[in-house]
């Protein structure tokens, strides 16, 4: 009987058995040395300060607090992400502005962030939807002309390239996670990445409470008994554990992102005439992508396309209902490109456990299909 073919998960061999065994060994489970080492370790990547945090959605939670906008400041955002996205945002005491996309990308652009753009903006917070870099370094020209401070929602992104330059090496504030199934793991975990300085600092006394430089104590495997604290403060630090497993992912980043970059080509290649999916615009020699989403042909019911893969044990997902339809974050605009796309979005399976004969048995699928209706 054939297995499941799944959507995403985890990558750990070897290499991290080790590093976790040596870190429990030890016996610093909290924030210690090895936060510390993978803080290096991602400082020399990106030529920035680095600071690891709990998530990704903890570095933009603290990434956003530590700017010291004016309260109900508006941050524009697409509304095509994660609610951790928005949820990150209104934790900060902000208010997170729904922006359109570009359908070809799910990326914004400047045309769409002019049309919700007032003076009450103060920051943006561009979101690379799969690890594409489309209309990156635009938004932050733009931004820079209108004095707005830019968080980059990276989490799809590590590894990704511009131009030639890394995610990360450029821009504002860049924030990556590296949960279970990201390009690299920690398990559970995230980092900021940026040249200011005063933020990062900020930063590292917020993800500690706010226990003022604790973290010199922490990287030495001690901790603050006599301290003082001067502002908000949230329990975000990175374990050791994490840590751990974050250095051993790291260094086998070259492969994790070849691997990804091959896949994804693959499908690109198989699916390139179908007549059931589109696949998004990807320069895969640039972007490690993160997922693969594509958009079904109109004619297609989504739920029972999805129904049918299921059948034949295909997990696919939905990346991801639009923010502005939620109870939470409505606020009665529309976004006629992001509500034309999400009815549509279907992402196929992709991780680097994920074999070819695997996609080229789900493309068979796929295009069966197009023989049942």
């Amino acid at each position: 009987m054939r297995s499941e073919i799944r959507l995403s998960r985890s990558d750990i061999g070897f290499f991290e058995y080790i590093s976790v065994f040596s870190c429990l060994k030890e016996g610093m489970l909290g924030m210690g040395r090895y936060v510390k080492k993978f803080e290096d370790l991602l400082s020399e990547y990106f030529n920035s300060n680095a600071v690891c945090v709990s998530s990704g959605t903890a570095a933009l939670h603290l990434a956003l607090e530590s700017l010291n906008l004016p309260k109900k400041s508006e941050v524009l955002v697409p509304s095509l992400t994660y609610v951790a996205t928005f949820q990150a945002i209104k934790s900060a005491g902000l208010i997170p502005r729904s922006v359109d996309v570009d359908i070809l990308t799910g990326n914004m652009n400047i045309e769409n962030l002019e049309k919700i753009y007032n003076t009450s903006c103060r920051a943006v917070v561009p979101m690379l939807y799969a690890g594409n870099t489309s209309h990156y370094r635009l938004i932050l020209k733009w931004a820079k002309e209108k004095s707005l401070r830019v968080v980059c929602d990276a989490a799809h992104a590590f590894g990704s390239s511009d131009s030639g330059e890394l995610v990360g090496n450029f821009g504002d504030i860049t924030c990556f996670s590296f949960d279970g199934i990201k390009n690299i793991t920690s398990g559970e975990g995230g980092c900021i990445i940026s040249n200011d300085k005063n933020l990062i600092n900020l930063v590292k006394d917020k993800r500690l409470l706010g226990v003022n430089k604790d973290s010199e104590m922490r990287y030495t495997n001690k901790r603050s008994w006599e301290f003082d604290v001067y502002n908000q403060g949230w329990r975000y630090h990175m374990s050791n554990v994490h840590a751990s497993i974050g250095i051993s992912q790291f260094k086998r980043k070259k492969y994790l992102f070849q691997k990804r970059k091959l896949l994804a080509k693959y499908y690109d290649e198989l699916l390139f005439d179908s007549k059931i999916v589109n696949s998004f615009r990807r320069d895969y020699n640039n972007v490690v992508p993160h997922i693969y989403p594509v958009r079904l042909n109109s004619s297609i019911n989504r739920n029972k396309f999805i129904k049918y893969l299921n059948n034949n044990k295909i997990q696919v997902g939905i990346h991801y209902k639009p923010n502005h339809q939620l109870s939470f974050f409505k606020s009665g605009i529309s976004l006629p490109n992001t509500e034309k796309v999400y009815p549509r979005l279907l992402t196929l399976p992709l991780h680097t456990l994920l074999k070819l004969k695997q996609i080229r048995y789900i493309v068979s699928k796929i295009n069966y299909y197009s023989n049942c209706i």
